[in-house]
C-alpha cells in the first residue's frame, strides 16, 4: 500500500452491519429460537407468579402487587402466544416442565417468605433484563432488509415492564431476604440454564 492509499478499511469493517458467517445460523433461524425462549420465559414467568400467588393468597398486604406484575406476564406471553402462531414457530419441548417448575419455585420463595418472594422477582427479572437488552443488540446490529421491527417493538415494551417488577421486588425489601446473595445466585443460574436449553430444545 502506498502512503497516499486510504487506510480506514479496519473502521470500515467495524461499522459494517453483523451478518451470518458461513455455518452461522441464518437470521430467520436467529429470529425463531428469540421467539422460543422468549415465549418460554414469559410462560415461565406466569407460572412463578402464579405460585407466589397461591402460597400468598390474596389477603397478603403486597397481593395487589403480585397481581399486577401477574397481570402483566400474561400479557407478554399472550403476545408471545400470538407470535409464534402466527410465524409457525416450534414452542420449546420443555413447556411442560417449566410449567411445574416455574410454580414450584414461586411457591417454595413465598413459603420462605415475602422477602425471599421478592428476592426471587428482583433475581429472575434482572437476568430477563440483561437477556432482553442481548437480544435488542442482536436485532439492531442486522441490516436494514433483515431488521424483525415488529419483535424490537415488543421486547423493549417488555424489556421496561421486567424492570419495572425488579424495581418494585427491591424496593419492597428482595435484597434483605435471609441468604439473599446465595439464593438469588442460585435462581439466576437456574434462569440462565433455562434460556440456554429453551433456546435449544
Amino acid at each position: 500500500m502506498s502512503k497516499t492509499e486510504p487506510t480506514h478499511k479496519a473502521t470500515t469493517e467495524r461499522q459494517t452491519p453483523a451478518r451470518p458467517l458461513p455455518g452461522d445460523r441464518g437470521y430467520t433461524a436467529e429470529t425463531e429460537r428469540m421467539l422460543r425462549v422468549d415465549h418460554a420465559g414469559e410462560f415461565g414467568a406466569v407460572r412463578i407468579y402464579a405460585g407466589q400467588r397461591a402460597v400468598l393468597g390474596e389477603g397478603h398486604p403486597r397481593a395487589g402487587l403480585f397481581k399486577h406484575m401477574y397481570e402483566q406476564e400474561e400479557v407478554h406471553l399472550a403476545r408471545f402466544n400470538k407470535m409464534i402462531t402466527e410465524r409457525g414457530v416450534r414452542p420449546t419441548l420443555m413447556a411442560p416442565f417449566w410449567h411445574v417448575a416455574g410454580f414450584a419455585l414461586g411457591a417454595t420463595t413465598a413459603l420462605m417468605g415475602e422477602k425471599a418472594a421478592m428476592a426471587c422477582t428482583a433475581a429472575v427479572e434482572e437476568v430477563i433484563d440483561d437477556h432482553y437488552q442481548h437480544q435488542r443488540d442482536s436485532l439492531a446490529a442486522r441490516d436494514d432488509a433483515h431488521r424483525d421491527h415488529e419483535l424490537e417493538e415488543v421486547i423493549e415494551t417488555f424489556q421496561a415492564e421486567e424492570v419495572e417488577h425488579m424495581e418494585i421486588a427491591k424496593a419492597h425489601g428482595a435484597e434483605d431476604a435471609t441468604g439473599y446473595p446465595l439464593l438469588s445466585g442460585l435462581i439466576k443460574a437456574g434462569c440462565r440454564t433455562a434460556i440456554w436449553i429453551s433456546k435449544r430444545v
